[in-house]
């Protein structure tokens, strides 16, 4: 069973608004909820818009590229 399944409706809610925040890092919320990178980019995939995520995954890349300490 995967960490995600087991996450509360509350829970998802709090790592979307944080993986959605240029301020909070993959690594933050890997210490609070104990998911992977990979696994915050599934959940984001699957209780976002396609539209919204690819936005998301494109800023995060863009960001990426320029910092090397963002998500």
């Amino acid at each position: 069973m995967s960490k995600v399944s087991t996450l509360s409706d509350e829970e998802i809610s709090e790592i979307i608004e944080m993986a959605l925040s240029d301020h909070t890092s993959f690594a933050q919320i890997e210490a609070l909820y104990g998911l992977r990178d990979k696994d915050v980019k599934a959940l984001m995939r699957s209780n976002l818009k396609r539209g919204s995520y690819e936005a998301w995954r494109r800023r995060v890349r863009a960001f990426s590229d320029r910092r090397a300490t963002y998500k």
